[in-house]
């Protein structure tokens, strides 16, 4: 006996007007979802797409990306040493569905200029000033603030100009007191002290490879987390022909931002700025020792020691994204 002999003709009948039926009922409503897919994304309801855009700050090229509603609450990403806004490439998006995100990269890191060290001074300063003039491209003139290593000295160099602008601080192992500057800037400041070749040269393994790799995997809670990509990245373009001494000037005028410290600690006490710490607690280059200090002039700060290094996005991002939104979304939204 066939299959067509033992199935019943009605049956047949009845599962291919179900199948039509189905079909049809398909077809009718693909155009509702697309049009629902549609207006999802127009909303910010897609995933959110990052631009990377390039600009001319004071006749140099600045990079920068960017994401998000231009009306919505800007937030402005600060990156470190030796990285870029490459460091900001996954929280972007994960903050882009309701904030204006901004994430530059200095001269001499990652897209932008890097001038001849004889035509421009690297320094904290001048850092601080091509990020302001960026922000005023932009016509941005209120912004949460992330900062992180070196994303600091600029952040607090904007906060002390404009503390009008800062409608919050998120503070991931940057620093603003004497007690976070433990055994990693011995060498640093025997450099402060002495200014000398002998000191300078004594830093350049902190541009190696091995130092950079250092930076990624010491202190995290799973090194499986943290892509190679990181360090290869950064280090291709710490190599570039020039960039070390660029380097060891920022290393040298890293110690000017000391005398900083009383003002932008009353910075903090005068104008109380909503602060989130979210610090990487194995750090060896900003340690612990310089997180704890914030909650004497910022008594309301929302303090979290995360198991984790310096470069603590890589390995807690999970972790750390849901704290930072609820900060926003309470404090700056």
């Amino acid at each position: 006996m066939s299959i067509a002999e033992f199935t019943p003709a009605p049956a047949r009948l009845d599962r291919r007007r179900l199948i039509l039926g189905l079909s049809g009922m398909a077809v009718a409503a693909a155009p509702q979802a697309a049009s629902a897919k549609s207006q999802a994304g127009a909303q910010g309801g897609g995933y959110p797409v990052v631009h990377h855009r390039t600009t001319t700050v004071d006749g140099i090229r600045i990079f920068y990306r960017e994401a998000g509603p231009k009306d919505a609450p800007a937030v402005l990403l600060l990156h470190g040493f030796p990285t870029s806004s490459h460091m900001f490439r996954n929280l972007i998006p994960a903050l882009a569905d309701r904030y204006h995100v901004i994430a530059p990269d200095y001269p001499g890191y990652g897209q932008s200029d890097m001038p001849p060290r004889a035509s421009f001074k690297y320094t904290f300063d001048r850092f601080g000033e091509l990020v302001d003039g960026l922000l005023d491209q932009l016509g941005v003139t209120r912004y949460a603030m992330y900062v992180m290593d070196y994303g600091a000295p600029v952040g607090w160099r904007l906060a002390l100009k404009h503390p009008e602008r800062v409608s919050g601080l998120i503070v991931q192992n940057g620093n603003a007191y004497d007690e976070g500057l433990k055994k990693f800037w011995d060498p640093i400041k025997q450099y402060w002290a002495d200014g000398s070749d002998a000191s300078r040269q004594a830093l350049m393994k902190l541009v190696t490879l091995e130092t950079t790799k250092f930076q990624y995997t010491d202190g995290m809670s799973d090194v499986s987390r943290i892509s190679p990509d990181n360090w290869v990245h950064d280090q291709a373009l710490l190599d570039r022909p020039g960039n070390s001494e660029i380097q060891m000037d920022l290393f040298y005028d890293y110690r000017t931002n000391l005398p900083l410290y009383p003002a932008v600690q009353a910075y903090f006490r005068k104008h109380k700025p909503p602060t989130l710490i979210v610090w990487g607690k194995n750090d060896f280059i900003f340690p612990a020792d310089g997180a704890h200090p914030y909650k004497r002039d910022l008594p309301q700060v929302e303090f979290h020691l995360i198991n984790t290094g310096h470069f603590a996005l890589e390995d807690k991002f999970d972790e750390m994204v849901p704290l930072i939104r609820d900060f926003l979304a309470r404090k700056i939204a």
